[in-house]
């Protein structure tokens, strides 16, 4: 039985530890934070619980057959509830929009509040993403891109899905009126890129949502994580949390050890989920030799300010999503990704979870998170002299369009910035999702799932193969699998 380390507890740390212990592996996971989950760990403050990463689950079977490949079913671990509206949208104009209740009645919504050309115009775009979706997801989420060439097969299907057009653009295609095109081209905002240069690839999820629809945990995506740890202890998963990797030891070409503030652990397989870039400049402490994997040339994603908060009035005709975009919008973009200046007059996306589930009802209060772009910390923007200045704004932005009265009705509340990603999560620069979504980032070009420089070290996460959100973190566990099958069987 061979001995498997794996670094940090994000859902692609869970979800490679889980495929490690099916093949037969012993299994520790080491995790820096007092409990599990990474960006998807929980948060408590005053007496309430929040959520701090993801708010929702897609493709759900990723996470069953997780469950299932260790003789579990995990319906008897959580339970899954339909979020319905997926999202809604606020425009500048004070107009809004639900989307991904059913297509039926959101084509019936476009007829009448825009255009018939503008339905039609979303079937043909639903059809083009369900194109990229059977290649781009079915076929390449979880095949392991080793070399330049195993991208070559699959280059006349790219082409002919215009993997060189931005999101953005290729929605203006398919759409004429300004505010759908805002509304179906956000997707890249929640795996770190930006639509207007973000690979139209990422299409995808508009058909993988439809696929598989949109649900929340009931209990909160913590209830996930949870379901984790007592499957861990059910099949003998070692967990250490407060427990910190400070280095590597190796020889010549394979890691003998990590090290930790706890001690070393022995390991012949060594799987992290720390971000790849981080790891490389901290505990490596030396380039990728993929030299276009060098962290400091690598974009990375937009950096994150959350505020989290509880009201003593229940907001009933607040959706579980709510995305308020601001009256600019490229030129906003521009200024948080390419920039990196601050800005106060941020979108927001409102997240609500008792609107799907009441029992994020938490000592009669309604609890909520809502975040906002910004740029990461190459900004250098001070967010000890900014954080209160921009918690304002966004309160204000709140105030006006969704939650009237709200400063009256706070009665807890605390915000994060991109230092807390930074230093907490181990994000370069403070970037939430690490490294942008673009062509030229993406498959191969991504940190590689199998290190180039140590024969039994590997990722999984984020900033692996194929990339952020909870779908792409899960299916580079499988990716990952395969390696270490190929590999270190």
């Amino acid at each position: 039985m061979k001995k498997a380390i794996v670094i940090g507890s994000g859902f692609g740390g869970l979800a490679i530890a889980c495929r490690l212990r099916a093949m037969g592996n012993q299994v520790t996971i080491l995790e820096k934070q007092n409990n599990l989950g990474g960006r998807a760990r929980t948060l408590t403050h005053e007496g309430f619980e929040y959520d701090a990463g993801p708010t929702v689950i897609t493709a759900p079977y990723l996470l069953n057959e997780l469950f299932e490949l260790l003789g579990e079913n995990s319906r008897d671990y959580f339970n899954l509830l339909k979020v319905e509206p997926f999202y809604r949208f606020i425009f500048s104009d004070q107009t809004y929009f639900d989307y991904g209740s059913s297509l039926k009645k959101m084509l019936g919504e476009i007829k009448k509040n825009y255009t018939k050309e503008d339905a039609q115009g979303y079937l043909n775009l639903l059809k083009h993403s369900k194109r990229i979706f059977k290649t781009a997801y079915l076929e390449l989420s979880d095949y392991p891109f080793e070399t330049l060439n195993s991208m070559t097969p699959y280059i006349p299907e790219l082409l002919k899905i215009k993997f060189y057009k931005s999101v953005h653009s290729s929605v203006r295609s398919f759409i004429t009126n300004d505010n759908l095109i805002k509304a179906l081209s956000m997707h890249p905002l929640l795996v770190g890129g930006n639509p207007y240069t973000t690979t139209s690839i990422y299409l995808l999820i508009q058909y993988l949502e439809w696929r598989w629809g949109v649900y929340y945990a009931e209990g909160g995506t913590r209830s996930v994580v949870n379901s984790f740890e007592k499957l861990f202890n059910k099949k003998d998963i070692e967990y250490k949390t407060d427990c910190e990797v400070i280095a590597l030891d190796h020889d010549k070409n394979r890691l003998k050890s990590v090290v930790t503030d706890q001690g070393n652990y022995d390991a012949d397989i060594i799987v992290s989920n720390a971000d790849p870039s981080y790891f490389y400049k901290s505990l490596l402490r030396k380039n990728p030799k993929k030299l276009f994997n060098k962290p400091s040339i690598l974009k990375h994603s937009m950096g994150l300010f959350v505020f989290y908060f509880s009201t003593n009035k229940i907001y009933d005709n607040v959706q579980h999503h709510t995305i308020i975009f601001n009256k600019r919008h490229k030129e906003l973009l521009k200024d948080i990704f390419d920039h990196k200046v601050y800005i106060n007059d941020p979108s927001l996306y409102l997240h609500r979870p008792s609107a799907t589930d009441r029992k994020n009802i938490q000592n009669n209060c309604d609890s909520f998170y809502v975040l906002a772009p910004v740029a990461n910390n190459e900004s250098n923007i001070d967010w000890n002299l900014k954080g209160k200045e921009f918690c304002s704004h966004v309160t204000d932005i709140l105030e006006e369009t969704v939650l009237p009265g709200l400063k009256n009705n706070i009665v807890s509340s605390f915000y994060v910035t991109p230092d807390y990603f930074q230093k907490e999560l181990n994000s370069f620069n403070g970037s939430g999702f690490g490294i942008q979504p673009i062509f030229r980032q993406s498959a191969y070009f991504r940190y590689s799932n199998k290190s180039n420089e140590f024969d039994n070290l590997y990722f999984v996460g984020a900033g692996s193969h194929p990339g952020a959100g909870v779908p792409g973190v899960l299916s580079s566990a499988k990716v990952t699998e395969k390696l270490i099958l190929k590999y270190d069987a």
